[in-house]
């Protein structure tokens, strides 16, 4: 077929490289513009604008699809189809429409569970017990549209980098399973019950609240792992924790007082075990590993 390719992230790169090794001709692929990133603040390409470049795929980098020269552009296109997976921007009708199969699309949840701009943390910090993938016929409706192919995966544990790598080479197996067949796989409306919003996440998300319940809060460590990172502040520094076990509270205290000499933190109902830390520039460590050279003695009080 005649694809055009639509994504940005490291999650959309496995996608896009299914539909070359499955021999689709890419006639376009459109990303977001590239950001200024880095010491240098140079302006650095998406990871799929990087991918595509390098295989020699012709690349487009509209702000917006909304002026009407940018959409005869891509209807120009005259593609078969459209595969998007986290583009970021909205498709406004006209591109929508123009491909002879429509616009499908790679969405990372169990549909209408989760729509929106974060299913995959928001799934974790849910305590969800499984999410999945979708292939999503799009239409004007924020990922209201019916769906033709699905599967399944227990979170389990999982944090939001490993789950972003399992849903999206899920994904592009999904995809090119469907442009194989597409009458084979019709699209099935999604049903309204259940139905649940996935907001981006905000950055002042990620502080942790000792407050709450240490199941909670190991959840917020594996949904904002490996970004923004989960974090607490102390003698001025901000202090990521990446892994963490829980274990049982022996006796009350308050919450965010570290209980021993290893750095064990107690939370609302229970004591959080950090695992994996990372103090701001500096490589992931062992909470052993962190002491060493960054005491937090026991009777530390954390806010």
């Amino acid at each position: 077929m005649r694809i055009v390719f639509m994504g940005t992230p490291e999650f959309s790169v496995p996608v896009l490289q299914a539909l070359v090794d499955a021999g689709h001709e890419v006639v376009a692929v459109y990303s977001q513009p590239p950001r200024r990133a880095g010491r240098g603040k140079a302006l650095t390409p998406s990871p799929v604008q990087a991918r595509a470049e390098a295989l020699g795929l012709a690349v487009r980098t509209p702000a917006t699809l909304r002026a009407l020269a940018a959409q005869a552009e891509f209807s120009a296109c005259d593609a078969d189809a459209a595969v998007v997976a986290a583009y970021g921007l909205i498709l406004p009708p006209a591109v929508l429409e123009a491909p002879r199969l429509g616009c499908l699309n790679v969405h990372a949840s169990l549909l209408p569970r989760w729509r929106g701009a974060a299913p995959i943390q928001r799934a974790i910090l849910a305590g969800d017990a499984e999410t999945g993938v979708g292939i999503m016929q799009m239409e004007a409706g924020l990922d209201t549209g019916p769906v033709r192919l699905e599967e399944r995966t227990p979170v389990d544990g999982k944090t939001a980098g490993a789950l972003t790598d399992e849903l999206s080479a899920m994904g592009a197996r999904l995809m090119v399973q469907v442009l194989a067949d597409p009458d084979g796989y019709p699209a099935v409306a999604q049903s309204e019950a259940g139905l649940t919003y996935a907001p981006k996440v905000d950055k002042a998300e990620a502080r942790i609240d000792w407050s709450r319940p240490a199941s909670q809060i190991e959840r917020q460590i594996r949904a904002f792992n490996p970004a923004p990172g989960a974090y607490f502040e102390y003698a001025g520094e901000r202090i990521r924790i990446l892994s963490a076990a829980i274990a049982p509270l022996s006796s009350p205290v308050p919450p965010g007082l570290v209980t021993d000499d290893k750095l064990a933190i107690a939370c609302a109902d229970a004591v959080l075990l950090p695992g994996k830390v990372q103090r701001a520039g500096r490589a992931a460590m062992t909470s052993s590993e962190l002491l060493r050279g960054f005491p937090i003695p026991a009777g530390t009080q954390l806010t």
